[in-house]
């Protein structure tokens, strides 16, 4: 087997190979964003040469939005079952499908079906679901750094392929612009199928930071009501609803605005696609460090203080944005002040889920906490595009997101976190 040979000669030079599954974990989450986040940069080319609106296009990218999130309580339970492997291998497999097909369509419903349904589908069977559970497997210490920086890797996809992507299309048309992603897709497939594996034990080892191999969990009977299950006892949890609602709005003011309508946005105001995508690289830069930081800060810091001033700080810099005046220097405050903490949230979120509901079950029950996050990403998707149809401005999806941002402020610090032991009887029952 390669993955046990590999593992072997990395543990006679000190490496483990837990690193291995945080570069492919980090591969994956690096291309699925990528082909998540590139039809942000296919607006305009898109209603230019099929003459679909805008608020049209938007309502396919929320589809994708809202399955991407959905997704994830059920991605766990695959996970579960079928194994990391498989599940990654998939998840690429329909990405780079319905990339690839894209370039042949010519009508509405295909862009629905394959930017819709199934990036929508592909990319949520891995998304942050994957993070929680990988730091959770592999990692018995630094999991606050293994998260950061593998969300980041979200950050990084965008870093290298939106500007890419955006100098395609000026170039050489929005179809050209897809070959990059898909291609990257297909290659980290390959790689995940030799050498992804499920647990330490897989490779003869103990998670990083354990002085003795993981005690073996009571089997658990698993199905596709278990998320449901798992959903009726964390939903009676008060954490649960505050953690939801301020993700929910984490998604809102992300991916489903400044992702999606950025460039349109910059659009409205003469800037070219290549600046724009360069400003939105810029905020990938400063997330990848932003994240990478509060992966770190998180353990070690009060996660609803951190989460208070990241979510106030967005807010702030959306506020401004519409005042930014789009010059080089506006935009790259901007940039800098949001992109710091673009998914800097997600480190204490995920801290937060697994000191409330348990470790074994954090992976589920931050399935549904992401998928709120995913469902606000599609009311802002869809809501921004039906706002900028109407009023012919995108300033009021900006107000409004930046206001929900301070209120998710306010609401991380209502946050009474629980002893441990009184997390218990959600994970019996869920067991």
């Amino acid at each position: 087997m390669i993955a046990h040979t590999l593992s072997q000669r990395l543990q006679r030079r000190g490496i483990h190979y837990a690193w291995i599954i945080v570069a492919l974990t980090f591969l994956t989450g690096l291309t699925s964003s990528a082909a998540l986040g590139l039809p942000g940069a296919l607006l305009q080319p898109l209603s230019k040469e099929f003459g679909w609106g805008v608020d049209q296009i938007s309502s396919a990218l929320a589809v994708r939005f809202a399955l991407f999130g959905l997704m994830g309580p059920f991605s766990a339970i695959l996970m579960e079952r079928f194994g990391l492997r498989k599940v990654v291998v998939t998840a690429l497999g329909l990405v780079t499908v319905g990339s690839l097909l894209a370039l042949g369509m010519t009508q509405f419903w295909q862009l629905v079906l394959l930017w819709g349904v199934m990036l929508g589908v592909g990319s949520g069977m891995t998304a942050l679901v994957l993070s929680a559970v990988v730091s959770n497997r592999w990692f018995e210490t630094r999991r606050g750094l293994v998260v950061g920086l593998l969300t980041a890797s979200s950050a990084t996809g965008q870093l290298i392929f939106l500007p890419v992507g955006a100098w395609l299309v000026e170039h050489f048309g929005w179809r050209m612009a897809v070959v990059p992603v898909l291609v990257a897709c297909g290659l980290v497939a390959v790689a995940v199928f030799l050498l992804m594996r499920n647990r330490p034990a897989d490779v003869g080892l103990a998670p990083f930071g354990a002085t003795q191999p993981a005690t073996a969990a009571a089997p658990m009977a698993i199905g596709f009501a278990t998320p449901f299950r798992i959903f009726r006892e964390a939903s009676g949890s008060v954490v649960f609803w505050l953690l939801a609602g301020s993700f929910f709005i984490c998604g809102l003011s992300t991916n489903g605005l400044i992702q999606t309508h950025f460039i349109s946005l910059c659009g409205d105001a003469g800037l070219g696609p290549v600046p724009a995508a360069s400003v939105l690289a810029m905020m990938g830069a400063f997330d990848l460090v932003g994240t990478i930081l509060s992966g770190w800060l998180s353990d070690r810091y009060d996660n609803r203080k951190l989460l208070f001033w990241y979510y106030s700080l967005r807010g702030l810099s959306l506020l401004w944005l519409p005042y930014a005046d789009f010059t080089l220097y506006g935009l790259s405050v901007f940039a800098m002040f949001y992109g710091l903490d673009w998914i800097a949230t997600v480190p204490p979120t995920v801290r937060l889920v697994a000191t409330t509901f348990g470790k074994e079950k954090a992976g589920m029950v931050f399935g549904w906490i992401f998928a709120a996050h995913q469902l606000g990403a599609a009311v802002a998707a869809f809501g921004a595009g039906q706002v900028r149809t109407l009023l012919l401005t995108y300033n009021p999806a900006l107000f409004t997101a930046g206001a929900a941002c301070l209120v998710a402020g306010l609401m991380v610090l209502a946050i009474r976190l629980r002893p441990a032991a009184a997390a218990a009887p959600v994970a019996a029952s869920a067991a």
